[in-house]
């Protein structure tokens, strides 16, 4: 699909559903992370299952009673992410370093990973003299690639709806603030452009799952380009992604059971790396827009949470960034409301997604 094209599709949004789906955006990004976050490193049986069920179940009865479930990193980086752009009608990455190192320490205990957090001291030492220094040194210089660039993303993907190539500059660029691999930039990019392609759908245009996978397949081609003549010789983490997308398109094929759930863990992970969780959150999108035996609802949104928890492992990210992006297409009519408020910060998390949406209306950087 052409430029000209998709701008003409994105217009014909009106802007009451385009708000909703900024809301969705965020709103999924939160529920993904605050429901996800109690069963982060857990491996799932089918008794599991059972149980995650009943749990969502609970969460959606409008006399059920619980304390919030706290957001965790995820969410809390995503906030500053948000002002960052509402803030700041041109992009200023010593702004938005400022604003993650400020976060951190006015709360700590949000689940932070350990070289995130020798980032931001390392960011408060130096005065913030170079943003991009601290990151680019790690692990030898080689960076980190981990998920944290990719969990965040979503306001940038809202926020520059409009100007594709403006979205992918900052996108790297927010993302090399604290991880500079480019496995862990080119997921951030990979899970940015998801939820990009998302929001360009009608919330009640049905998904076709192979056909979404092959166009970001075709964008993730011409970003992770290689000068090599022989590509099978070139470094494989510059057609990682790729690659991936070629098994992600190869599951959706498969038959629908619980023993499909070890092979996709198997083939695509659900760690904390980019590369083992990026291809996942998208397959997880993708696989709930049929249904899943083991989960019972017809809730799209609620489906894709609930499966990317039921994979295990970095459960909360995983369903932060699925969310993310199921968010980004159904709007925010599609989440359940009692869902929705057991997540802290639910409610001002919407007045966020409002003002990013009214910010980006007028911002010069639409052209």
């Amino acid at each position: 699909m052409s430029s000209i094209i998709k701008t003409i599709k994105m217009a014909t949004l009106e802007s009451s559903v385009l708000q909703s789906k900024f809301r969705g955006s965020l709103l999924g990004s939160l529920i993904g992370d605050c429901t996800g976050s109690p069963y982060e490193g857990d491996t799932f049986t089918n008794g599991d299952k059972i149980i995650l069920q009943r749990y969502f179940d609970k969460l959606e009865e409008p006399n059920f009673k619980a304390p919030f479930k706290p957001y965790t990193d995820d969410t809390a980086m995503m906030k500053s992410v948000a002002k960052f752009l509402i803030d700041k009608p041109e992009p200023d990455y010593k702004f938005l370093a400022k604003l993650f190192v400020n976060e951190y320490f006015k709360q700590p205990k949000r689940g932070y990973g350990e070289n995130v957090v020798d980032v931001f001291h390392k960011l408060r030492n130096s005065k913030f003299e170079d943003v991009f220094k601290p990151a680019r040194e790690q692990f030898l210089g080689s960076g980190s690639y981990g998920n944290g660039g990719a969990m965040r993303i979503a306001p940038i993907a809202l926020y520059c709806h409009s100007n594709y190539k403006t979205m992918l500059e900052i996108a790297a660029n927010a993302t090399k603030l604290t991880h500079t691999n480019i496995l862990g930039v080119n997921g951030a990019l990979l899970q940015c452009i998801a939820i990009h392609q998302a929001l360009e759908h009608h919330p009640e245009e049905k998904i076709d799952p192979k056909r979404f996978c092959l166009e970001l397949y075709l964008k993730m081609k011409k970003i992770e380009k290689t000068d090599e003549e022989d590509v099978e010789d070139a470094d494989p983490a510059l057609t990682a992604y790729q690659e991936k997308l070629k098994v992600v398109e190869h599951l959706l094929g498969k038959r629908i059971d619980t023993d499909l759930d070890e092979e996709v863990i198997f083939c695509l992970g659900n760690g904390i790396s980019s590369y083992e969780s990026v291809p996942t959150a998208i397959y997880c999108f993708l696989r709930a827009q049929s249904e899943i035996p083991h989960i019972k609802t017809d809730n799209v949104f609620r489906r894709t949470i609930q499966y990317a928890i039921s994979l295990g492992g970095d459960t909360d990210t995983i369903a932060c960034m699925a969310g993310a992006i199921a968010g980004a297409h159904l709007g925010e009519e599609a989440i359940n409301s009692d869902l929705a408020r057991h997540c802290e910060f639910s409610k001002e998390i919407i007045e966020v997604a409002d003002n990013l949406f009214m910010t980006r209306a007028v911002s010069p950087t639409t052209s």
